[in-house]
């Protein structure tokens, strides 16, 4: 990833389950993200000074992005080694799903033929693939329900390929196989409901 984009960001959301003896099963959703783009997927159409030249015979205002999903099925547990109740704790969780990017490419004027409709498909670079996800941080779960939140270190593995036909920029199909790593800090808060009385869940 970092060969073709920069630093990045991922915001979404989850939906997650914790039984009784704390094991934990969900759904994570995180759109990514970035201005950072180190491919310069479109220099097929540029000039040697590094313009394009719209259909005006204009230099084209031209914008490079990075922009993707990742969405997966998650099991982990929570142990309570700290924390102010058996709800929180160390947590660890492992996930399985899909990972997808591309090079978003935005053109002002739409005014450039060859970044217009289907034929842009052929400068984004898109890729996606399977994505296995490791995280473990510490969840809180407060016991006035108001401070809910979890933070810790996120680690996801990729197995991606090409899912275009061709690309414009070295004329030819990409068919090679990708390992695409992402890794950083993740925090998120979120709003527990409980199926009986909190206090039930605390009781040694």
């Amino acid at each position: 990833m970092a060969k073709r984009f920069g630093n990045n960001f991922n915001v979404g959301g989850f939906l997650n389950w914790k039984l009784k003896d704390n094991w934990i099963f969900g759904v994570d959703g995180d759109f990514i993200f970035s201005d950072q783009v180190k491919e310069n997927s479109i220099s097929y159409l540029m000039t040697k000074d590094g313009y394009i030249i719209n259909s005006s015979g204009l230099y084209a205002q031209t914008s490079t992005y990075e922009r993707g999903f990742l969405f997966s099925a998650k099991a982990g547990k929570v142990f309570h080694f700290f924390g102010p109740n058996p709800n929180s704790g160390l947590m660890t969780t492992i996930g399985a799903g899909i990972l997808q990017h591309k090079i978003r490419i935005e053109e002002k004027d739409n005014s450039v033929p060859e970044l217009n409709g289907d034929y842009k498909k052929g400068y984004d670079r898109l890729t996606n693939g399977l994505a296995i996800t490791e995280f473990i941080g510490y969840l809180h779960c407060g016991n006035n329900r108001l401070i809910n939140f979890f933070t810790g270190f996120e680690l996801t593995q990729a197995f991606t390929k090409s899912r275009r036909d061709w690309d414009f920029a070295t004329v030819m199909k990409d068919d090679k196989s990708r390992v695409d790593l992402l890794f950083g800090v993740k925090f998120g808060w979120f709003f527990p409901i409980y199926k009986h009385a909190v206090n039930a869940y605390y009781i040694n």
